[in-house]
C-alpha cells in the first residue's frame, strides 16, 4: 500500500468520519440485537432442556419409589436395599439410586446401585434435611413427605440430585442424574449463537458500508465541490440524479454556485472597468499636467516680479498643480498593483548607498540620521526600494519632525530598515489604518498636502518583494517607528511567477523606468 493510499485510509477512518460513525452505530445496533436475541434464546433453551430432563428423571424416580421401594419389607436388609436400588437404576438408565433405612435406631443401612458413583456424601446436607423432615398434614399439605431436588456440581460435573421418603414407613431414596450431556448441548448452542452474533456483526458492517456508499458518496462529492468553489473554481457544478433530499441539496448547490459565479463576474467586470477608468483617466491627465507643470515652473520663477496681490494665488496654483501631479502618478502606480501588472526589476545593490541616494536626492541629509554600514548587499528592485524609503522618511518628516533616524541591519536572510521620528507618535485608533488608501487621521482635516496613497504604495512595494512594513509607537513614547522587512534575495519570487527574471528585467528595465515615475 502506498503512503497516499495509507493516508487516505487513515483519514477515512478518523473518529470524526461519518463513515466510521455510521459503521459503529450499525455495529452497536446489530450487536445489541444479536446479543439480546442470543441471550434470550440461550436462556429459553437452557430452561427447556434442563426442565425436560429434570421432570423426566424425577417423574421416573417417583414412580420407581412407589413400585419398588414401597414394596420392601418393613425392616429390609442391606441386600434388600441393594437389590431394589439396582433394579430401580436399571429399569430407567441414566441415574443412580441410593436407598437408606434403619434397622435399629441410629443404625442406618444403605443400598446403592453404584458405590463408585453415588454415596450419601454426594447428597447436599440441605437436601437430606428437607427430605427427612416430616411435614404437618393440613388443608394446604396432604402428605408428610415430598419429593425434593437440587442441582449441584461434583468434581466439575453438573448433576441433578433428588430425594423422597416413603409415606407410612419405608426407606428414603435418593437419585443422582448427570447433566453433562445437557451441558455439552448447551455449550454447542452457545457456540452457535456466538457464531450467529459474529455473522450479524459482519452483516451490519456490510450494510454500513453499503449505506455509507449510498448516502455519504453524494455528501463527499458535495464537499469536494464546495472546496473547489472556495478555491475560486466558480464553474464547479454537481451532477444531479434522483429526487431525494440529497438531490435537492445538489440542485440548491448548483443554483447557489451559478448565482455566485454571476455576481463575481459582474463585480470583476465592474472592478476592471473602474481600474481601466482610473488608469485611462490618469494617463489622459498626464499630458495636460505636463503642460501645466511647465507653466507653473515659469510662474514660480516670475512670482517675485508679480503684483503682491497676485503672488499668493500663483503660489497656490503651483503647489496644487504639483500635488495634482503627484496624485495622478500615485493613482497610476496603484492601478498597476490592482491590475497585477507590477513586476520586479532586480539588481544587486548596496543598501546603504541606496538609502543615502534617496535622502540626498530629496535634500533631506540635514534632517536624517543614517545608521547603515556599507557593504550590506541585497538583490531587490532599487526603484521600488527608493519609493518605499521616500514615503516612509517623507511621512516621518512631515508628521513627526526631524531628526528622523534610519537604521539598516540584517536578521538572517532578511533585510530590516527602521525609520524612527521624534514626534508625538501615532494615536492608537489610527495605527490599524495608517496603510489604508486615502485614510485621514483627522476627519476635521480631510485635505492635506499628501495624496493619502504614499504609505499604501510603500506597503504594496514591500509585498511585491515578499516583505512587509509594520507601524508602531516607540516604547519610550518618543515618536513613531516604521519597520521595513524584506528578503535579502528576491530572486525566488521571480522564479515563482511573482516577478520578472533578471533577463526580462535587463531587457525591459530601461523602458520600465521611463514609464513608471516615483510615487513620492
Amino acid at each position: 500500500m502506498s503512503d497516499a493510499a495509507a493516508r487516505g485510509l487513515l483519514s477515512g477512518l478518523r473518529w470524526t468520519s461519518l463513515r466510521l460513525r455510521l459503521a459503529v452505530v450499525f455495529g452497536l445496533v446489530a450487536l445489541t440485537a444479536a446479543v439480546s436475541a442470543s441471550g434470550i434464546a440461550y436462556w429459553l433453551n437452557r430452561e427447556a432442556v434442563l426442565t425436560r430432563t429434570q421432570d423426566a428423571a424425577l417423574g421416573d424416580f417417583r414412580q420407581e419409589m412407589q413400585n419398588r421401594a414401597a414394596s420392601l419389607p418393613l425392616r429390609p436388609t442391606k441386600d434388600d436395599l441393594q437389590n431394589a436400588a439396582v433394579q430401580m437404576a436399571s429399569s430407567s438408565p441414566g441415574y443412580s439410586v441410593l436407598l437408606v433405612d434403619e434397622r435399629d435406631t441410629g443404625k442406618p443401612i444403605v443400598g446403592n446401585s453404584d458405590l463408585d458413583t453415588f454415596t450419601l456424601d454426594n447428597v447436599p446436607a440441605s437436601l437430606q434435611k428437607a427430605v427427612t423432615e416430616e411435614l404437618r398434614v393440613g388443608p394446604g399439605n396432604k402428605y408428610e413427605y415430598h419429593l425434593f431436588w437440587q442441582r449441584t456440581s461434583i468434581r466439575g460435573t453438573p448433576y441433578l440430585v433428588g430425594g423422597t421418603r416413603i409415606i407410612g414407613g419405608g426407606p428414603t431414596g435418593y437419585m443422582l442424574k448427570s447433566l453433562d450431556q445437557e451441558r455439552q448441548d448447551l455449550n454447542s448452542l452457545a457456540w452457535s449463537l456466538g457464531i450467529a452474533t459474529a455473522l450479524a456483526l459482519i452483516g451490519s458492517a456490510l450494510l454500513a458500508q453499503a449505506a455509507a456508499t449510498t448516502v455519504l458518496r453524494p455528501v463527499q462529492r458535495l464537499g469536494d465541490a464546495a472546496r473547489k468553489l472556495g478555491e475560486g473554481k466558480l464553474d464547479t457544478r454537481l451532477v444531479v440524479s434522483g429526487t431525494d433530499e440529497l438531490a435537492d441539496l445538489s440542485r440548491t448547490f448548483n443554483k447557489t454556485a451559478g448565482s455566485l459565479e454571476k455576481r463575481v463576474a459582474d463585480m470583476s467586470a465592474r472592478e476592471e472597468a473602474s481600474r481601466r477608468f482610473v488608469a485611462d483617466m490618469s494617463h489622459e491627465l498626464r499630458t495636460p499636467l505636463t503642460a501645466l507643470t511647465a507653466v507653473t515652473e515659469v510662474l514660480e520663477d516670475e512670482a517675485d516680479n508679480l503684483d503682491p496681490m497676485i503672488a499668493p494665488a500663483v503660489h497656490l496654483v503651483v503647489s496644487e498643480t504639483r500635488r495634482l501631479h503627484d496624485l495622478v502618478e500615485n493613482l497610476m502606480e496603484v492601478t498597476r498593483f490592482d491590475a497585477g501588472t507590477a513586476r520586479l526589476v532586480l539588481d544587486t545593490v548596496d543598501v546603504a548607498d541606496q538609502v543615502t541616494a534617496c535622502v540626498d536626492a530629496r535634500a533631506w541629509l540635514d534632517a536624517v540620521d543614517l545608521d547603515a554600514e556599507r557593504g550590506t548587499m541585497a538583490r531587490l528592485d532599487p526603484r521600488r526600494l527608493d519609493v518605499i524609503l521616500a514615503n516612509l522618511i517623507g511621512n516621518a518628516l512631515k508628521h513627526g519632525g526631524s531628526p528622523v533616524r534610519v537604521a539598516v541591519r540584517t536578521e538572517g536572510d532578511d533585510l530590516v530598515i527602521e525609520v524612527r521620528d521624534h514626534g508625538p507618535g501615532i494615536p492608537e485608533d489610527v495605527l490599524p489604518h495608517v496603510f489604508d488608501r486615502f485614510y485621514k487621521a483627522s476627519a476635521s482635516r480631510p485635505r492635506s498636502e499628501g495624496s493619502g496613497l504614499g504609505l499604501s504604495i510603500a506597503m504594496e512595494n514591500a509585498h511585491i518583494h515578499g516583505g512587509d512594513i509594520t507601524a508602531a509607537n516607540s516604547p519610550d513614547g518618543d515618536g513613531a517607528v516604521f519597520v521595513l522587512r524584506l528578503p535579502r534575495d528576491a530572486e525566488p519570487l521571480t522564479r515563482s511567477g511573482d516577478g520578472e527574471t533578471d533577463d526580462t528585467a535587463g531587457e525591459h528595465g530601461a523602458r520600465r523606468r521611463d514609464e513608471e515615475d516615483d510615487a513620492t
